[in-house]
């Protein structure tokens, strides 16, 4: 086991933007195109950047979609979203609230913009996750997690650092109350100006720091800025990040899956075959309707 802390590999710039559906103007910070497996189980990450969205009639967002084996980790800093599914779930997630959807085998999902929030506008910001599950479960029943925020920890950070709080994984002892498959880590970080820490990401893990505001140097001598994601080494237990004016983070981590990885549109799977199956299965009806 390393004795090192973590070392950053490279810092990925912030991608050109695209829409996702009407709703979700987002830059695909993690894409397998972008990193491949290297930051596995995560395979993507979609950013909604604060955007204002003036009151409207009409909800926007994403129609009926579906997804199979993996899970989507959505978490709101600003707006709020709706989503319902074909096995009869829905709800709603506003500011500091996460939902841990498991896809599994499989499940039509729709998301959009809460009636509330399209009536009245205002500021929308979002981060999405893809994490992947592992073959023994790709094919596990579909379920729900919605993390409220009152009931996702706070840590405060050693020297008046700031704060963070723990959706996912262990910090200093304390466990985010999200249920995963694997060991992943989670954690919404605020760092004051002027701050140092060293986050505590388990040796082995694949890592990631991304700067969703203000700027960090991450491991002592890398700069990110808002927008930027700094890819960690495997090796190596913790991460040294400091800021001079302040930095929002979003730290994740997990340890890696090694299993072939083969995606198609909302699919995650780890064979080409299993892809057609998929689009067989819902073209079939089998995934239910919304």
């Amino acid at each position: 086991m390393s004795t090192r802390t973590k070392r950053v590999e490279t810092v990925l710039p912030s991608p050109p933007g695209h829409w996702v559906g009407d709703g979700f103007p987002v830059s695909s910070v993690i894409s397998p195109q972008a990193v491949g497996s290297r930051l596995s189980p995560f395979v993507l990450m979609d950013y909604a950047a604060p955007a204002r969205f003036e009151a409207s009639g009409e909800p926007r967002g994403v129609d009926t979609h579906p997804h199979r084996g993996f899970e989507t980790v959505t978490v709101v800093f600003q707006g709020e979203l709706e989503h319902r599914d074909s096995a009869g779930n829905s709800g709603r997630i506003g500011p500091g609230d996460v939902q841990w959807m498991t896809a599994g085998a499989g499940v039509l999902h729709e998301e959009k913009h809460s009636r509330e929030f399209t009536r009245r506008g205002g500021t929308f910001e979002v981060a999405q996750l893809w994490v992947n599950l592992p073959a023994r479960h790709k094919m596990t029943p579909p379920r729900y997690q919605e993390l409220r925020a009152d009931a996702i920890p706070a840590v405060a950070l050693p020297g008046d650092a700031g704060t963070a709080r723990i959706i996912a994984g262990d910090f200093a002892g304390v466990r985010g109350p999200a249920a995963t498959f694997t060991p992943v880590v989670l954690w919404d970080v605020r760092l004051r100006a002027g701050a140092r820490t060293n986050l505590p990401i388990p040796d082995g893990h694949n890592a990631a720091v991304f700067v969703r505001a203000g700027s960090a140097r991450v491991g002592g001598e890398h700069d990110a800025k808002a927008g930027e994601l700094a890819v960690l080494s495997r090796a190596g237990g913790g991460a040294v990040v400091e800021t001079d004016r302040g930095a929002d983070l979003l730290v994740l981590a997990g340890e890696p899956i090694d299993e072939p990885v083969v995606t198609y549109g909302p699919f995650v799977m780890n064979t080409a075959e299993e892809i057609r199956q998929a689009v067989e299965d819902v073209r079939a009806g089998r995934f239910g309707r919304l």
